[in-house]
């Protein structure tokens, strides 16, 4: 499971390569023809070597990116107390809220896990 630090962390690392990416094209064009190698240089970390990272330039304003991310893993989802208690209560519709829950955390995930492999 995905700490709430190593999200922070994750997004920030994403954030900060999208802003070196803006700022410097040479960077830019050696993230996205040698992610792995590039990532690693920025951080100083070697990352999981069964990873492909794959990195599109979606500045171009005249394409529309659809990004397909994982399938769910519905029991592999875990609900806080809360949420159960609300569930058992009749409070939520549980099959539009689950899938809801399940979507979220997998892009989420998809969108962090760089910083997931740092540790």
């Amino acid at each position: 499971m995905i700490t709430k630090e190593q999200q922070v962390r994750g997004q920030k690392l994403t954030s900060d390569l999208v802003q070196k990416a803006y700022e410097n094209t040479l960077f830019k064009e050696r993230l996205i023809s040698n992610p792995a190698e590039t990532i690693e240089d920025f951080t100083g970390n070697k990352l999981q070597k069964n990873v492909n990272i794959v990195v599109e330039d979606q500045t171009n304003s005249n394409h529309i990116y659809l990004n397909i991310p994982a399938k769910p893993k519905m029991d592999e989802l875990e609900l806080t107390d809360e949420q159960l208690e609300m569930i058992a209560g009749g409070e939520l519709v549980v099959g539009g809220v689950l899938i809801g829950v399940a979507v979220g955390c997998a892009i989420l995930g998809a969108g962090i896990w760089v910083g997931t492999q740092l540790d």
